[in-house]
């Protein structure tokens, strides 16, 4: 049997598209008959807290559907100040390093997955696991950073920490064994840098076992319910969205659903008196996979073209037939428009997003239908997580 270690900074409970990526990895390959342990600091995002049943521990030992999470401290913070975001990174990154301690079990591993960002910590393990412990370590890359900070204003082009953190890139890029990454411009980044090294384009599919294809309702209601479930910050800035397009005047409903930094925002800016708006907190994943069937669209948004992303969001809708409304660019937007997913228009496009939304509403039941119809096929086909799964463990054998 295969045992692979998985470093994250984020993992179960944790919700949001980072957590639920590393999950849905760590579970699909336990399920294809993989050992898989986790190594990952105190769960604390994206609340910015650790969380209860957690604190006043350095590190913690836990089993979670037959899968081992080695948990340690670090620095939990959602502040916006970027001094404090990089002390939780610095944190965890150090703070791993006491895993060491557990050389016999760090030698049985065949493979160590490592996610990036942070990128802080990925550097920090792939000094640990691949230039000290020699093990065959397999990048995974879901966002390109220096690049990603500098596109989102989180840094500057040339600044001291730029550089830092471009030196840290090249070293990852370099020393990993092999790369996997959840775009195909992600993969083509890297081979500048590696033009040689394996790798593999695993896109965060959804494991999603709670919702079948067939319960997915394919016509509309009234009135139109639109959702979005996810990560409630700055790349995706749905509180400036929210102020921007008149869903009362358009005659549909806006649900959202998540945590993060713009939540307080959000929440005054509702009780100020803002219609056809509501906020339902947070939900596990479960819950938000059975929540989804009761809506009739979905808003995906970027409020920047970040070159390298694409929104997991895309792929976790498909299984329950909720098409898309997507406001960005890049692979995101050609996966969504290229498969009938839904309708797309450009980052920051209010306009554009409320012309979709009343064409969405509009559709006839046999267009609508099918844009349902088109999720749901993908989710069984192309974007089949099981099938990636095992195209992935082949990948990782070579």
């Amino acid at each position: 049997m295969m045992r692979v270690l998985i470093v994250s900074f984020y993992y179960e409970p944790e919700i949001g598209a980072a957590p639920s990526r590393i999950t849905n990895l760590a579970k699909g390959l336990k399920e294809q008959g993989v050992d898989v342990d986790i190594l990952t600091c105190l769960p604390n995002y994206p609340q910015g807290k650790i969380f209860d049943g957690y604190r006043g521990h350095f590190s913690m030992q836990e089993n979670i559907d037959g899968i081992n999470i080695f948990r340690y401290w670090t620095y939990a913070t959602v502040s916006k100040n970027p001094i404090k975001r990089v002390l939780a990174m610095f944190a965890f990154a150090m703070t791993m390093w006491a895993f060491a301690f557990k050389r016999s079990r760090i030698k049985q591993y065949d493979r160590v997955i490592v996610q990036s960002p942070p990128i802080v910590v990925s550097a920090s393990a792939m000094l640990l696991f691949r230039k000290i412990y020699k093990r065959n370590v397999v990048l995974n890359v879901s966002d390109l950073w220096p690049s990603s900070a500098v596109e989102l204003n989180f840094m500057k082009e040339g600044s001291l920490s730029y550089k830092y953190t471009a030196m840290l890139e090249r070293f990852i890029y370099k020393n990993a064994t092999s790369i996997m990454g959840q775009s195909q411009e992600i993969l083509d980044h890297i081979k500048k840098f590696v033009p040689d090294t394996k790798s593999f384009l695993y896109r965060n599919l959804s494991n999603n076992l709670s919702v079948k294809a067939e319960e997915a309702v394919a016509h509309k209601r009234a009135p139109f319910k639109i959702v979005y479930a996810g990560l409630l910050g700055v790349a995706q800035d749905i509180f400036t969205l929210i102020k921007n397009v008149d869903f009362k005047s358009l005659g549909v409903e806006m649900h959202l659903y998540g945590a993060g930094n713009q939540v307080n925002d959000i929440k005054q800016y509702i009780d100020s008196g803002a219609e056809n708006i509501y906020y339902h907190g947070t939900l596990s994943r479960q819950e938000m996979d059975k929540a989804l069937l009761q809506y009739d669209a979905s808003i995906v948004a970027l409020v920047t073209h970040i070159y390298g992303a694409v929104p997991s969001k895309i792929f976790d809708l498909l299984p329950a037939g909720v098409p898309i409304l997507f406001c960005g660019e890049g692979e995101g937007a050609d996966i969504v428009s290229s498969n009938g997913f839904g309708l797309v228009c450009s980052n920051s496009d209010y306009k554009g997003l409320e012309d979709n939304i009343r064409a969405m509403k509009n559709m006839s039941e046999q267009d609508y239908g099918q844009l349902s119809s088109n999720c749901k096929s993908a989710s069984l086909g192309k974007f089949s997580f099981k099938r990636q799964m095992q195209d992935f463990i082949a990948f990782l054998l070579e």
